[in-house]
């Protein structure tokens, strides 16, 4: 039995492998405000499951009616304050952006920068990307639109090798991706831990469902992956995030990962 009392079994979060970190949930007065007055327009509410920021199962969430238009879609998982989210919607008011947030303080900075540049074409969903992906990409009767891309910015590295099984990027989560993606849609990803840039290629080049359009280009001399190169450009379309920033100033190598999915 746990310290409340709880036993493990009856705890929706027992044996849950959760890629993000529960952090403070206040908000602050700010935040708390600018979520009352304009939360409702930008977060799309949703069925939750038994866990935490989960998916109910059977739920379906009408993508299309969120956004009120049929459009070419982006989903953005781990948006942070939602630099990368409104520098490109911004750039394509003719694009959908989705962005995937599991903080709700995260979630409250995405719609102040929402609102602060007057962006209509971003929704947010505070959700764990893993769980709730599948559910809201499903095949079925009636499905959402397949995404033109995911991004996969700057997740957390989970530094320490005892907690790798908690990065995001998996084997697993390729699977994730490739049923959200489009034939021929992009799944871009960059990080500052050399590591697991490497993990990052590999799990592309060992997927059925993704081709590198940089495969054994651009090789890194430290590389300890299964593979060599593989590395993309920095994609021009990437803005510059305190995230990047932070890396760089400690005198870490930015990695861009590129993947194609291909048809299967």
């Amino acid at each position: 039995m746990s310290e409340h009392g709880t036993l493990p079994e009856q705890n929706p979060n027992y044996g849950r492998i959760m890629s993000f970190t529960r952090r403070g949930s206040r908000l602050g007065d700010k935040y708390e405000k600018v979520m009352e007055e304009y939360g409702p327009a930008y977060v799309i509410d949703y069925p939750q499951g038994p866990a935490q920021t989960t998916l109910a199962k059977d739920a379906f969430v009408d993508l299309r009616a969120a956004f009120g238009r049929s459009a070419p879609l982006v989903v953005e998982i781990g948006p942070g304050s939602g630099e990368q989210t409104m520098s490109a919607a911004l750039a394509r008011p003719e694009w959908n952006f989705l962005a995937i947030e599991a903080w709700s303080p995260g979630v409250a900075r995405c719609v102040n920068a929402a609102v602060r540049e007057g962006v209509q074409n971003v929704r947010i969903m505070e959700v764990d990307a893993a769980q709730a992906l599948p559910i809201l990409f499903r095949c079925g009767e009636v499905e959402n639109p397949r995404a033109r891309e995911v991004w996969t910015f700057f997740p957390d590295p989970w530094r320490k090798k005892r907690h790798h099984k908690r990065r995001l990027v998996s084997d697993n989560f390729a699977k994730t991706v490739a049923l959200v993606l489009e034939q021929g849609g992009v799944w871009r990803m960059a990080t500052d831990w050399a590591d697991y840039a490497w993990h990052m290629r590999d799990v592309v080049a060992n997927s059925p469902h993704f081709s590198n359009p940089y495969s054994e280009k651009n090789p890194d001399a430290a590389d300890q992956g299964q593979y060599r190169g593989g590395f993309a450009k920095r994609w021009p379309g990437r803005v510059m995030t305190r995230f990047e920033s932070r890396g760089i100033e400690a005198g870490r190598k930015i990695f861009d990962v590129e993947a194609i999915r291909e048809r299967d």
